[in-house]
């Protein structure tokens, strides 16, 4: 199993035509990823990679039976392409564009709502779910990516890894590859202050998910998703969860890379998020480079307890 994308998923790249849109689209193709169908409005007919495109998302999702959208649009028309797939109710929408105005981003969560009163998908029933914005989007590894993820560094397993930043998100699975550990899926939910999806929602889904034995979590300075999840870990996570906060040599009120990521009025520290996260149970890994080492050292002692041991 996996969560969110597996081989039943269809994809739509809104702004294919566009260089990023549509450079991306041959390498989800390459990866084996289902894309069906693009959209750019006034392009309807043309073909990228092989893939159509269509006029609307409405049209391109009745053609195709497409159940997910990758939004590559340029920030400006962003959250207009977002409410777009939301309206053809699509039921996963992943957001790379970065630079969306956060009132842009709180139009679309109104419009989303809460959890539990979300619009349904037409295809499942279920809330509509949205990654991102300004992430590189989410891959099951051998299956199916969604987004700028490079394809070879995963591999199949049961460790989800879950990242407020996408270069780490990298380096983490690929350490984890190369120590032998493959993950069940991996998402970079975004490093934006209005985010579609939290570590909570997602944390939810993988401690329900039967091939997930682990979790990886990866934060960053600013906004209060690492004490979010701190807090639903120690109450709801019965699976280890290992994470990297990075920032902690971050001067305070200055924005570090992220729109996100910045220590205001003395809160966010990493520091802070660190010590939350230890009181909750969770192993805080305390340099980038020893995430694959660490994950693999420590599950090897719950799996073998005995020669844990004897060493």
């Amino acid at each position: 199993m996996s969560i969110l994308v597996g081989n039943d998923t269809r994809v739509l790249v809104q702004g294919i035509t566009g260089q990023a849109g549509a450079f991306h689209t041959e390498k989800m193709l390459e990866y084996g990823t289902r894309v069906v169908g693009g959209v750019t409005p006034g392009k309807r007919g043309q073909l990228v990679h092989g893939v159509p495109v269509f006029n609307t998302v409405r049209e391109a999702a009745e053609a195709t039976g497409a159940n997910a959208s990758v939004i590559f649009v340029p920030a400006r028309f962003a959250c207009d392409a977002i409410l777009e797939a939301i309206d053809a109710q699509v039921a996963l929408i992943v957001v790379i564009t970065e630079g969306i105005p956060t009132l842009d981003m709180v139009r679309v969560r109104k419009r989303l709502g809460p959890p539990a009163q979300r619009p349904s998908a037409g295809q499942t029933g279920l809330p509509i779910r949205l990654i991102g914005p300004n992430c590189p989007g989410l891959t099951t590894p051998g299956v199916c990516k969604l987004g700028i993820m490079p394809g070879y560094i995963h591999a199949p397993g049961g460790i989800g890894v879950l990242s407020r930043s996408g270069t780490l998100t990298y380096d983490a699975v690929y350490q984890l590859t190369q120590a032998g550990l493959g993950q069940s899926t991996c998402i970079g939910i975004g490093g934006d202050p209005v985010l579609g999806s939290s570590f909570v929602d997602l944390l939810k889904l993988l401690e329900q998910d039967s091939q997930t034995e682990a979790v990886v979590l990866i934060g960053e300075i600013g906004v209060t998703e690492e004490e979010e999840a701190a807090s639903f870990i120690r109450a709801h996570m019965r699976k280890p969860v290992f994470a990297f906060v990075a920032g902690r040599m971050a001067p305070r009120e200055k924005r570090m890379g992220h729109a996100g990521a910045i220590i205001a009025g003395g809160r966010g520290t990493a520091a802070e998020k660190i010590e939350t996260l230890r009181q909750a149970g969770v192993t805080v890994i305390d340099s980038p480079a020893a995430i694959g080492q660490t994950v693999k050292t420590a599950l090897g002692a719950l799996r073998n307890p005995k020669a844990a041991r004897v060493g």
